[in-house]
């Protein structure tokens, strides 16, 4: 649509005390549709920017956020016997366990909001790497699948 000259792509509003008008220059293109490339923003304004390393960076972030997240379920279920010895301890340790989580799995959804497709695909990864080292049993201890089962009433 044309807006008398004006790109309307964007939402920024105009640089104070300007003329009203938005330069091309001060404007900045957020993609709504999945995107390959990375020339990107995560999270941060300007951030990874332009260079290629940075963008290495910030999905190797992306990764580790989605390995931590399933982590941190892991540790609800360790949390959950310092509950029983000591509760009040417990449950103040499960309350900053559990705000950890939800922290972590609110900058997931913030940086797969940029619309990346290499973001998707190392947040995706890094789930399957969680789940196989903290879910299915690979970095010790039963299976997290058994432990559920034994947990739901439905199931027996």
């Amino acid at each position: 649509m044309d807006m008398g000259g004006h790109d309307m792509g964007s939402m920024s509003p105009p640089a104070a005390g300007g003329s009203g008008g938005m330069s091309m220059k001060g404007m900045r293109y957020t993609h709504m549709t999945f995107f390959w490339g990375k020339n990107s923003e995560i999270l941060f304004t300007m951030w990874p920017g332009t260079r290629g390393g940075m963008y290495a960076l910030a999905l190797i972030f992306v990764f580790a956020l989605a390995v931590i997240f399933l982590g941190s379920r892991r540790a609800d279920a360790c949390l959950a016997a310092l509950a029983r010895r000591a509760p009040a301890a417990g449950a103040v340790a499960r309350t900053a366990a559990h705000t950890v989580r939800v922290g972590v799995a609110y900058l997931l959804m913030l940086a797969l909001m940029s619309f990346n497709g290499g973001v998707l695909l190392v947040a995706v990864a890094g789930h399957a790497a969680g789940f196989l080292a903290f879910r299915a049993g690979l970095c010790g201890g039963p299976a997290q699948v058994e432990e559920d089962r034994k947990n739901d009433p439905a199931c027996c």
